[in-house]
C-alpha cells in the first residue's frame, strides 16, 4: 500500500458542541481558504504555484451508481481486499488463475507504490494536464513543460519568435531541466514601450475574467497591516528580528553560559506528558485569552494520530477567519492593467512546435501535450496551437450534467460522417442537426468515435496522434464544449471512444520516436509495434507513461464534463500477440506468457482514478476475449469496468444472416449467446464494424435490392423488415443494462460507411448518412419501431432488471419466450408458419397485457393480433415446466412483450 504525508491528511472536524439545552451549538459558515497547493512540478524540482481559483465550490452530492458497486479505495482502512475474490462469485477454481491474480497484485502495489513515490497520490498523477503543455502563469508568463529524456536541448519555435530554434529554450538559470526528463521553459511578456517593471517580484496578474478587483493601490505595507490588525490575535503574532530568534534562544538555554556545565545540573529530562502539563501550569488560567486552546479532547478512543480530535471552539474560530492569503489577492491586478502594461508572448491562436536536439539530430514535434492541433497545411507539416481565448470568447457552461442512468440506451456516432452532404461535418452541424435527432429518438446517450485527433481520417479515428486534442477537422474546443453541453441540456449522457490499446506510427504528428528515441512511450522491438494494424504499442510499465495515460482521461472528463469512456480494442493491450489468437474460452489462455500484466494493471488503475475522482463516472471494457473480471471491483480481483461489450452478438447475427438459411436457425444457440452472461453486458445488432469498408450492413444484406426496392412497401419488404424488427428487439431485451446502436441503424439505414481512401479516391460518397429516408417507407416504420422501443425502456426499465428467464426455446417451432420482471417476451422466428393457438408457459397466473407487438401496421408489419386479443389470462394447462400457460397467437416473424397487470391467487 503506497504510503500518503501526514501533511496532505485533513484531520477529523471535533464533535458538535452541545448547549445547556441538549441541542447542538451552531457556528457560522467557515470561511474556507483559498486551495494553494504546490505545484505540480515540484515532483520534477519545480517552484511551488497555487490555483488561481480563490474558492472552489463543495462538489455535489450525488446517488450511488444502481448497477456497479461503488469503487473503493484501494488499501484503505477497513478495505477488504482480496485478489482472488471474484473466482469463488463465478465458480471458478483454477490454481493457476488464482496464483497469477495474486502475483498481479503483488505487482500492482508496488506500480501503485512507485506512482505515490512520484506523484503523492492517483489524483496527482493523473493531473498532469495542470502542468505539462503550455499553461499562462498569474505572474505575466506562460509556462512549457514537456517530458523528453531522450532530448539533448529543447526549445519552443513559432509564431511568436519567428520560429527561431534559440530564442526561447530551456536554460540552466530556469530550472529547465531534471533527471526524469522534463524539460522547463518559461516565455516572459515583453513589456510594452514607455512602461516600467512592477514595483513587486511577485506582483500577479488576472487574465481570466476582467474584474480587476486588485487595481486599488493597496501596496505590500498596507496588506501587512491589516492582516496584523484583521487576522492574527493580539496575543499570537509578535515581532522578531529573525526567523532563527526562537532556536538561539533554545540554544543558549542549554549550551550558554548560563546553561547546565555537568550532567547533575542536567538533571533528567522529563518525559512529554510531564512538560506538557508544565507548559500548561505556566500559561495563564485566563477564559477570556484570546489565544486558541491547543488541549487534545480525550474521548476515551485509543489515540489516531490520523483522526484528532481538537477543541470544537477552537476549531471553528480558526475556520471562521478570513485566510491570508486572501489578503494578498487583493493585489492581484486585473487584466486591463496586464494588457496596459504588457504584451503577451505567445498571443491566443499562435503557431508553434517544440524543437529537440537529439543524438540523431534535430527534430520538431507536436507536443505531447497539445489541446488543438491543425492539420498538413500546403504539404508542411502540422503545428500546434495555443489556445487562450479573451474572456468574452471563453466557452460558458450552460447545463449541469445530467443524472447517471439505470440503463444506458446509447446513440454511437461519428461526426465527420454525421451529414447528409459528401464532406467531413462539423461540431456546430451535428450540435444543430444530430443531437436533437437522438433525443426525439429515445435514447439516453450518446457515445462519439473519432473524436480525439488523427491525422489518417480514413482509420475513422483510432490511429490517434494527438491525445489531449479534438479533432480540428469538426470544429475547435470551445465548439466541442457546446456540443457536450447542449448534449447534456438535452438529458444524453455523454461517452468517448477512448484508445488507449495503440497509438498512431506517425513519427511526425504522433508520439513515435517522439524524442529520437525508440522506446519514449511505447516498447522497443517488435512488442512496441502491432503485429497486423501498423500502431505502436504503449509501455504500460514507465511511471511516465502511466501519468500521460491517466492524465489523458482526467483530461477529458475536466476539461470537456466527459461522462464516460468505452475502452477500444482491450486484447490489442491485454496480449502481446494483440488478441490475434485462437481462445477456446481456457483459464490458461488469460494468465499465459502472452498476457501483458503492466497492462491488466494499468486498467485497473483508470479505473480505479476514475470512481474515485468522479464518482459517476461510467467505463465501458470492449474486450473480444471477454477477460474473466472485467466488470468485478478491483478490491475483488477484478478491473473495475461498469459495462462490458458482448462482442458475439453482432457476430452472431452476421453469421446466421451470410451463412444459414432462415429456416435453420438454431434458437437454443441464439440464445445461448444472448444470455451467456448477462450482468453488466452491452449489446448491440450492429455497431460502425459492422457497416464500415468493405463489410456491408444489416440492412443491406436483409433487404437485398434485388428482392425488393428500397423506400417501397411491398409484401416481401414487410417480411425483410420483420426480421429485422425481432432481431433489434430481442437483443435489447437480453441486454445486461446497456444497449448500443451505431448512427442510422435506427431507421435501416441501406448502405455502408466508406471512408476516403485511395481505393476510392478520396471518395465521400459512403462517407455520410440519408436523412432524408427518416420519413419515407419502411424507413419511416423501422424508425418509429426503435423509437418505440427506447420508449418502452424508459417507462418501464426493461433493460435495468434481472436477468432473462428462459422459459421456453424450441428450435422446431422456432420460438422463443421468456420473462424478465413482470414482462413477458415471446419470439416467433420462423418465416412462414404462424401460430393461431401456442402454449408458452409462465411462473405467475394472473392477467397478462400486451404492450407491444412488432407487427402492428405503424411498424410496417400486416396488423394480424385484433385488439380483443391484447388481455390474455392464464389457464392451469402446465407447460415449459410452469404450472400456468398462456395461449397466444403469434404470426411469423413477430415478437409480442406482455405485462403481468393483475395477479391471480389460487
Amino acid at each position: 500500500m503506497a504510503s500518503c504525508p501526514l501533511f496532505l491528511l485533513v484531520p477529523r472536524p471535533p464533535p458538535p458542541l452541545v448547549g445547556a439545552d441538549g441541542c447542538p451549538i451552531s457556528a457560522g459558515r467557515a470561511h474556507l481558504p483559498t486551495s494553494c497547493r504546490p505545484h505540480p512540478g515540484r515532483r520534477h524540482g519545480y517552484p511551488f504555484r497555487c490555483d488561481s481559483s480563490s474558492s472552489s465550490p463543495a462538489p455535489r452530492e450525488r446517488p450511488p451508481r444502481p448497477r456497479q458497486q461503488r469503487q473503493q479505495r484501494p488499501g484503505g482502512r477497513g478495505d477488504a481486499v482480496d485478489p482472488v475474490g471474484f473466482l469463488s462469485k463465478l465458480g471458478v477454481s483454477d490454481r493457476a488463475f488464482a496464483q497469477f491474480l495474486r502475483d498481479r497484485h503483488k505487482a500492482l502495489k508496488d506500480r501503485r507504490w512507485e506512482l505515490c513515490s512520484r506523484f503523492i497520490d492517483l489524483k496527482e498523477a493523473s493531473s498532469g494536464f495542470e502542468l505539462l503543455g503550455m499553461h499562462r502563469h498569474r505572474q505575466h508568463r506562460i509556462d512549457f513543460m514537456e517530458w523528453a529524456p531522450g532530448a539533448r536541448y529543447c526549445s519552443l519555435v513559432g509564431d511568436f519568435n519567428q520560429w527561431s530554434p534559440t530564442e526561447n529554450c530551456a536554460r540552466e538559470g530556469y530550472l529547465g531541466h531534471d533527471d526524469f526528463g522534463y524539460w522547463f521553459i518559461i516565455l516572459e511578456d515583453k513589456l510594452r514601450e514607455g512602461q516600467e517593471q512592477d514595483e513587486y517580484f511577485f506582483q500577479e496578474y488576472n487574465y481570466v475574467d476582467d474584474y480587476d478587483k486588485g487595481d486599488n493601490g493597496v501596496d505590500a505595507e498596507e496588506i501587512m497591516r491589516r492582516m496584523k490588525e484583521e487576522y492574527w490575535e493580539p496575543e499570537e503574532i509578535r515581532s522578531r528580528k529573525s526567523q532563527l530568534e526562537m532556536v538561539v534562544k533554545l540554544y543558549e538555554q542549554m549550551f550558554g553560559p548560563n546553561g547546565p556545565q555537568t550532567e547533575e545540573e542536567l538533571g533528567e529530562i522529563p518525559d512529554a506528558q510531564t512538560r506538557y502539563n508544565e507548559f500548561k501550569a505556566s500559561q495563564k488560567a485566563d477564559s477570556s485569552s484570546t489565544l486558541p486552546s491547543y488541549d487534545i479532547i480525550d474521548n476515551g478512543q485509543p489515540f489516531d494520530i490520523f483522526n484528532v480530535v481538537t477543541d470544537r471552539a477552537s476549531f471553528e474560530k480558526f475556520q471562521a477567519k478570513k485566510p491570508p492569503l486572501a489578503y494578498w489577492v487583493e493585489m492581484r491586478k486585473g487584466r486591463i492593467a496586464w494588457l496596459e502594461k504588457y504584451v503577451p508572448m505567445i498571443s491566443h491562436k499562435d503557431k508553434y512546435r517544440v524543437y529537440f536536439n537529439t543524438p540523431d539530430g534535430a527534430l520538431e514535434r507536436i507536443p505531447a501535450w497539445a489541446t488543438y492541433v491543425l492539420p498538413d497545411a500546403e504539404g508542411k507539416q502540422s503545428y500546434a496551437v495555443h489556445w487562450e481565448p479573451p474572456p468574452e470568447e471563453i466557452y460558458k457552461w450552460i447545463f449541469g450534467r445530467p443524472k447517471v442512468k439505470s440503463s444506458l440506451r446509447i446513440y454511437e456516432c461519428h461526426v465527420g460522417i454525421s451529414g447528409s452532404e459528401q464532406k467531413v461535418s462539423s461540431f456546430q452541424e451535428f450540435t444543430s442537426k444530430v443531437l436533437p435527432h437522438i433525443k426525439k429518438a429515445g435514447y439516453n446517450a450518446v457515445q462519439l468515435i473519432g473524436v480525439v485527433e488523427h491525422k489518417d481520417y480514413s482509420s475513422i479515428g483510432y490511429k490517434v496522434t494527438n491525445y489531449f486534442a479534438v479533432s480540428s477537422r469538426f470544429g475547435t474546443p470551445d465548439d466541442f464544449k457546446k456540443l457536450v453541453d447542449e448534449a447534456h441540456g438535452l438529458g444524453l449522457v455523454v461517452l468517448l471512444d477512448i484508445v488507449h490499446s495503440y497509438a498512431s506510427a506517425d513519427e511526425l504528428v504522433g508520439l513515435s520516436l517522439y524524442d529520437g528515441s525508440n522506446d519514449c512511450y511505447f516498447h522497443s522491438g517488435k512488442r512496441g509495434h502491432h503485429k497486423y494494424w501498423g500502431t505502436r504499442m504503449f509501455k504500460y510499465d514507465d511511471v511516465d507513461v502511466l501519468h500521460f495515460l491517466l492524465s489523458n482521461l482526467n483530461w477529458w472528463v475536466t476539461e470537456y464534463r466527459i461522462d464516460g469512456f468505452q475502452f477500444h480494442s482491450l486484447s490489442s493491450m491485454l496480449y502481446t500477440h494483440n488478441g490475434f489468437s485462437t481462445f477456446t474460452g481456457a483459464m490458461e489462455e488469460y494468465c499465459n506468457q502472452y498476457v501483458d500484466k503492466d497492462a491488466l494493471i494499468y486498467l485497473i488503475l483508470a479505473n480505479e482514478m476514475l470512481h474515485q475522482l468522479h464518482p459517476d463516472i461510467i467505463t465501458i471494457a470492449e474486450d473480444a476475449t471477454f477477460y474473466p473480471g472485467l466488470c468485478e471491483p478491483t478490491t475483488q480481483g477484478g478491473l473495475g469496468f461498469d459495462y462490458w461489450v458482448n462482442l458475439s452478438v453482432p457476430e452472431m447475427w452476421l453469421w446466421h444472416l451470410e451463412n444459414v438459411p432462415e429456416r435453420e436457425w438454431s434458437m437454443n444457440k441464439i440464445i445461448k449467446v444472448l444470455v451467456s452472461s448477462n450482468q453488466n453486458m452491452l449489446s448491440y445488432v450492429e455497431n460502425h464494424n459492422q457497416s464500415i469498408s468493405g463489410r456491408k450492413s444489416f440492412a443491406e444484406i436483409i433487404f437485398n435490392s434485388g428482392k425488393c426496392s428500397v423506400g417501397s412497401v411491398d409484401d416481401d419488404l414487410i417480411r425483410a423488415s420483420s426480421l429485422l424488427k425481432i432481431i433489434k428487439l430481442i437483443t435489447f431485451a437480453t441486454s445486461g443494462g446497456a444497449y448500443l446502436n451505431f448512427m442510422g441503424n435506427e431507421f435501416a439505414h441501406p448502405e455502408r460507411v466508406e471512408f476516403p481512401m485511395p481505393s476510392n479516391d478520396y471518395s465521400f460518397q459512403f462517407a455520410n448518412r440519408q436523412w432524408e429516408l427518416l420519413d419515407k417507407g419502411f424507413h419511416k416504420h423501422v424508425f418509429n419501431f426503435d423509437k418505440d422501443v427506447m420508449s418502452l425502456d424508459e417507462n418501464e426499465r426493461i433493460i435495468s432488471r434481472g436477468s432473462p428467464n428462459i422459459l421456453h426455446c424450441d428450435d422446431t417451432s422456432m420460438v422463443i419466450s421468456f420473462t424478465r420482471g413482470p414482462f413477458l417476451f415471446v419470439f416467433n422466428f420462423n418465416p412462414e408458419v404462424s401460430h393461431q393457438s401456442y402454449h408458452v408457459g409462465v411462473e405467475e397466473a394472473g392477467e397478462y397485457q400486451l404492450i407491444f407487438n412488432t407487427d402492428e401496421t405503424k411498424y410496417g408489419g400486416c396488423g394480424t393480433l385484433k385488439s380483443t386479443k391484447y388481455m390474455r389470462r392464464t389457464s392451469d394447462k402446465r407447460a415449459d415446466g410452469c404450472r400456468n400457460s398462456l395461449e397466444l397467437a403469434l404470426p411469423s416473424r413477430s415478437a409480442q412483450v406482455y405485462k403481468l397487470v393483475r395477479i391471480l391467487r389460487i
